[in-house]
């Protein structure tokens, strides 16, 4: 019995999201938008796949920069409308060259940057 990502909640927008972390250290490196075809180009190629919501294309994590995104393994949230994915990251997950989206922390009542730029 195969997995089939047609068994998934989706949004309004035929849309679910998607929070990669590094499956080897467990750092979340950043949340994304799926649909159900972004997903099958995931699990068949191995390299994850979202879908733009400002472009209406799909993307292809690392397509232009060479970040690609590896998928380990797939996980699916209890209630079907979330997913997890387990990945390697070649480089930084985020488009400012940060291994991880999340680089600003609330501490304090100010928010701080807590990861600065890779330096490649």
């Amino acid at each position: 019995m195969g997995f089939d990502p047609q068994s998934l909640k989706y949004d309004a927008n035929g849309l679910i999201p998607a929070i990669a972390q590094e499956a080897g250290t467990g750092e979340v490196l950043m949340m994304a938008w799926m649909n159900a075809e972004s997903l099958t180009r995931t699990l068949a190629t191995g390299q994850v796949t979202y879908w733009s919501r400002s472009r209406q294309a799909f993307w292809a994590k690392g397509e232009s920069s060479g970040h690609v995104q590896k998928l380990i393994e797939l996980r699916v949230d209890c209630d079907r409308d979330c997913l997890l994915m387990l990945v390697e990251q070649a480089g930084p997950a985020c488009h400012t060259n940060r291994r991880s989206c999340f680089y600003t922390a609330v501490r304090g009542g100010d928010e701080v940057e807590i990861l600065t730029p890779m330096v490649e």
